[in-house]
């Protein structure tokens, strides 16, 4: 009994890893864009749409002719959101460019159903292969699930090195720091919001892979839920932070999983709403995100290190 009862936890942890790990590449996606422009781009469920449709159409290429074309077909479609709709906006205050993006995710959206046939249900076919899953010590898990691991792994880690080891990394560190004051020491303004949304178009790609191999189903508002859960985890964990915003989307993410598998099926219809009033909880106690905890607790533990090695012994 208790072998089982430890079979079923460790069955929640994973599953909610995997989930809480592509909303932390968004809530990712959105602090990056956020710091460098103020930019809460909300059309970044719309790139989601359109690397849902780009699998849906080339799936008969096999695996990697569709990965390949969506990632190119999403990261175009990013820098092009920058290029004609963001940069004439460039000197424009925070809530034009809020609704800048909103009136481009409708736009979006109502193109999408313009041109595609709303009556033909689309989705794009998992592969048995990925989906299929086998039992490890009484857990059951797939390929997908465990490739999910891995990409998060791999691109925060990638992340981190391109943030500290690379120029480009600097400049961007700094401009999510204090945007106005890196134009003036000399970063290309041009040069770090276009990568910031080639980076932006890159994670949207693969969480768009990675989601719609394990859900499938097609859609104009495909990116809609997911943007929303990544927006409000970012919240909490801090969108002015690129690791608290993570942090805060994979939290958020692995609560949704966790309330779905064991609230009583009369309310799990309901788990979206318990977990944002979870949230305001968290933000009346701590409106600075998660992060800002983190950051406190770390500096009175530093503080209470240099008091003990000043004491005398």
């Amino acid at each position: 009994m208790i072998v089982g009862s430890a079979s079923v936890v460790i069955q929640y942890i994973l599953d909610s890893i995997a989930n809480g790990s592509l909303y932390a590449l968004m809530a990712l996606s959105l602090s990056l864009l956020f710091g460098v422009m103020g930019l809460m781009n909300f059309a970044y469920g719309e790139l989601i749409m359109s690397g849902a449709f780009t699998m849906y159409y080339t799936h008969s290429w096999g695996p990697v002719g569709m990965i390949a074309m969506t990632v190119i077909v999403v990261v175009v479609m990013s820098l092009l959101m920058e290029l004609l709709a963001f940069r004439p906006l460039r000197k424009a205050g925070p809530s034009t460019l809020l609704i800048t993006s909103f009136a481009l995710s409708i736009a979006l959206q109502k193109l999408a159903y313009m041109t595609t046939n709303p009556g033909i249900p689309k989705t794009v076919r998992p592969y048995p292969w990925l989906t299929q899953q086998f039992e490890v010590s009484g857990v059951l898990m797939s390929r997908l699930e465990v490739i999910i691991w891995v990409m998060t792994i791999v691109l925060l880690v990638g992340m981190t090195l391109l943030l500290k080891r690379t120029a480009l990394g600097i400049q961007l560190r700094a401009s999510t720091e204090d945007f106005r004051m890196s134009q003036l020491v000399g970063v290309k303004a041009n040069r770090v919001i276009s990568s910031a949304f080639a980076i932006t178009g890159l994670l949207a790609s693969v969480v768009t892979v990675l989601f719609m191999l394990g859900h499938g189903d097609v859609r104009p508002n495909v990116g809609q839920g997911p943007v929303l859960v990544a927006f409000v985890g970012g919240v909490i964990g801090g969108l002015g932070s690129l690791p608290g915003a993570a942090l805060g989307g994979f939290v958020l993410g692995l609560v949704l999983n966790i309330l779905q598998a064991t609230l009583p099926r009369s309310l799990q219809g309901h788990t979206t709403m318990f977990a944002f009033l979870g949230v305001i909880a968290i933000l009346v106690l701590q409106p600075g995100g998660m992060i800002v905890s983190i950051r406190k607790l770390r500096r009175k533990r530093d503080q209470a290190a240099a008091l003990s090695e000043g004491a005398p012994s």
